[in-house]
């Protein structure tokens, strides 16, 4: 095998996030770690000068080092002491306050990278960079599901206990930043949208356009879980790219360049980043939708692995728990990967030479996206929805255009109101119909199927099988060049 430089960084990143998911997955016996030392020491200097060896070399150091960095934070979460007594707190609210059905979580910070989640009743008025009291013995989160590890998936954002019944006061106080202006922003943003659009539409209108399912009923979240649309009110790469891809067409057809038309779309997926108030989902959407947008601009679609490799290793670097307890992190990696891997396959067998724009083109990536993605959803959820791909075509489509006039009606509402109210009221219909869809979709009998004894197997046989089809048809190509 030929080493250039390209392969040369593929093998070196990809022995990074190996170590970081073999890390995550077992225990590493210090042993064991010491005899790859020195293995890689010996080879590199019995043939230093054999640059397949010094390669390999790298590797095993790097690989090693992935082991080290996520090693480091799972020691983090052990041997957490406990809290005899109560604590009695005046700290800031450092994230957006997260609104359930009966309370809502506030993340404050109790010392550096230690953080401490309080369930505050929900009538209270807390937002971020408010000055609170907190009165509570905090206590260490308990998992009470074995399908469900809560408390790493809390330890991955250096949330260590959690006070579910604290005495919550408000001081007056507000810590004021950047941040703290553009969610305030957000805020307003939402208040225009639900001033215009009625319920449920307005809370779809603000998942759309913001990201999250909290002001959807129940019911109505396990209709969207149903048809396998929850994804088109998360911050996920797949939904980036779908928006940046509208963006781009709609340059095109106000006259613009392709490459103008880029800029105007990469302009577009910063906005939406910035709108949401900065969160790791959407940045990490927001990257991912970047490359993804990149790649099509220049044709690259299927060279696009390093850039994709570089950055998931960077997302793993700052936060290596993300690949093992973050199901956000892991969908928007697959579905990105899934675009950049099968998009050629359909276009060479199914399309053809002919540019798939709009419908062919969002067909074709629902369906890449959906083939990586469905055994992580079925392992996590045990669901598997039968209407998923006639729902993603009758909604996906017209998804841009809805979010498009949620944000005029939104902006609008700072300016004059009867023209946000006419922007409303066309959204409205928009999103009456996704809801309706996703109803009568939801409300047949064999919609979704229960799947319960789809385990680490499952996902290792679909996951070879999609390594198998991909580096077949990749070999099939390099022989007819």
């Amino acid at each position: 095998m030929l080493l250039n430089k390209s392969k040369i960084f593929f093998i070196l990143f990809l022995s990074f996030l190996v170590g970081v998911f073999f890390r995550s997955l077992f225990q590493i016996n210090i042993w064991l770690i010491w005899f790859l030392v020195v293995l890689g020491i010996t080879i590199f200097i019995l043939n230093y000068r054999n640059k397949k060896v010094i390669t390999f070399s790298l590797a095993i150091c790097i690989f090693l080092l992935g082991i080290w960095r996520i090693d480091f934070n799972i020691k983090n979460t052990e041997n957490i002491p406990t809290f005899d007594k109560e604590i009695n707190i005046v700290v800031n609210i450092i994230k957006e306050p997260e609104q359930k059905e009966w309370y809502q979580n506030v993340i404050v910070e109790l010392e550096k990278n230690k953080r401490l989640l309080v369930r505050a009743d929900l009538y209270e008025d807390l937002n971020y960079g408010d000055e609170i009291k907190v009165i509570c013995k905090p206590e260490i989160p308990q998992n009470f599901s074995a399908d469900f590890d809560y408390r790493m998936y809390l330890a991955k954002d250096n949330i260590y206990y959690i006070c579910p019944k604290p005495i919550v006061e408000k001081t007056g106080n507000k810590k004021k930043n950047i941040y703290s202006f553009v969610l305030n922003i957000k805020n307003k943003m939402e208040a225009n949208v639900n001033r215009v659009i009625p319920q449920p539409e307005a809370a779809l209108a603000n998942g759309l356009l913001f990201g999250g399912d909290e002001g959807l009923s129940k019911k109505l979240q396990e209709a969207f879980s149903k048809t396998g649309m929850t994804h088109i009110v998360a911050v996920s790469g797949y939904n980036v790219t779908i928006i940046a891809e509208y963006l781009m067409i709609f340059g095109i057809l106000l006259g613009l360049w392709r490459r103008q038309a880029f800029y105007l779309a990469l302009f577009g997926i910063f906005l939406f980043v910035v709108m949401i108030g900065f969160p790791s989902s959407a940045i990490r959407a927001g990257l991912m939708g970047s490359l993804l947008l990149w790649a099509m601009k220049n044709g690259r679609l299927a060279n696009i692995d390093n850039a994709i490799l570089l950055a998931v290793v960077v997302m793993l670097v700052v936060n290596p728990l993300s690949l093992r307890w973050d199901i956000g992190f892991q969908l928007s990696f697959l579905a990105t990967l899934g675009i950049v891997k099968m998009s050629p396959i359909w276009e060479k067998y199914f399309v053809g030479k002919m540019k798939a724009l709009g419908l062919a083109d969002i067909i074709l990536m629902t369906i890449s996206a959906q083939i990586f993605v469905l055994p992580i959803i079925i392992y996590n959820f045990h669901t598997l929805s039968v209407v998923s791909l006639l729902a993603n075509i009758l909604i996906l489509l017209i998804i841009p255009i809805t979010m498009l006039f949620v944000f005029l009606s939104a902006l609008s509402g700072f300016i004059f109101y009867p023209l946000s109210l006419a922007f409303g009221w066309v959204a409205y219909w928009l999103l009456h119909y996704e809801i309706s869809v996703v109803k009568i979709l939801a409300s047949l009998e064999w919609s979704s199927l229960e799947v319960n004894n789809f385990g680490v197997i499952g996902l290792i046989i679909w996951y070879g099988l999609l390594f198998w089809l991909v580096c077949f048809i990749s070999k099939t190509d390099n022989k007819e060049i």
